[in-house]
């Protein structure tokens, strides 16, 4: 995982070749020249590999870390503030789960307009439903607890609670769902990439590689499999982490 990660992060600087140059003949296989190819429009397949990933990672991250965010205020406040207005939100997430991912997806992203930022949006939406469930059900069940009620009874607010109190003592499941919230990012922007409503070319992006070369790839099968591959390991990566640090805290 952790070379996958390089090659995203700093992958650029070893780009043999600018990743928008033509130097050969489409779909030309590997070559001593060029180890992984050329694409569609004999452009160097490391070259744009080695730029490709610094996109996926990038805007999965923003897009996991908008959802956390949002995700965690709420419920923290629905777990621990037992209200009519927890109903509310619960069954607001309920809806949003009744829909395929990759289809509210779609709608989102299509109703927000061409660009990135509607995308980032709609991954965020997607995944406040089971960020706001688990952080919900964490909080609930420590809200109980003894030490909860002792602050309480000391006359501590409820921020001063839940920052204090209840946070620290979820951050162990909350751990290994950070990781597959990212997978799932990476997923589905790779997924819309793929399907062009994402990064346009001549975009460098793993997904947007898979979609422009699927004509090419008996030819130069290297030109799909490898970005495809990356992505598989990336997302299989950060989850094993994300697992590792939840276990390693028990």
């Amino acid at each position: 995982m952790a070379g996958v990660i390089a090659i995203a992060l700093i992958g650029p600087l070893a780009s043999p070749d600018s990743p928008d140059a033509t130097v050969g003949l489409p779909y030309t296989p590997p070559s001593a020249a060029h180890w992984l190819g050329l694409d569609f429009l004999g452009r160097d397949v490391l070259s744009r590999v080695l730029h490709g990933g610094l996109t996926v990672v990038f805007y999965a991250g923003i897009s996991t870390v908008a959802a956390y965010v949002v995700g965690l205020l709420i419920g923290l406040f629905a777990g621990y503030r037992r209200t009519w207005l927890e109903t509310v939100l619960m069954r607001s997430t309920d809806v949003l789960l009744a829909f395929p991912a990759l289809v509210l997806l779609i709608l989102l992203s299509t109703a927000a307009g061409p660009g990135m930022t509607g995308i980032l949006i709609a991954t965020a939406i997607i995944q406040l439903p089971p960020i706001i469930r688990i952080v919900r059900s964490a909080t609930l069940e420590q809200s109980v607890r003894g030490y909860v009620e002792a602050a309480v009874a000391r006359g501590e607010s409820t921020l001063a609670v839940l920052r204090r109190e209840i946070l620290p003592n979820i951050a162990r499941p909350l751990s290994a769902d950070v990781g597959l919230r990212f997978s799932w990012s990476v997923l589905l922007i790779a997924s819309v990439n793929f399907l062009g409503l994402g990064l346009q070319a001549p975009a460098s992006d793993w997904g947007l590689m898979v979609s422009e070369n699927r004509g090419g790839i008996a030819a130069n099968p290297s030109v799909m499999l490898v970005p495809a591959a990356l992505l598989g390991a990336l997302t299989l990566g950060i989850n094993l982490l994300g697992d590792a640090l939840a276990g390693g805290k028990e």
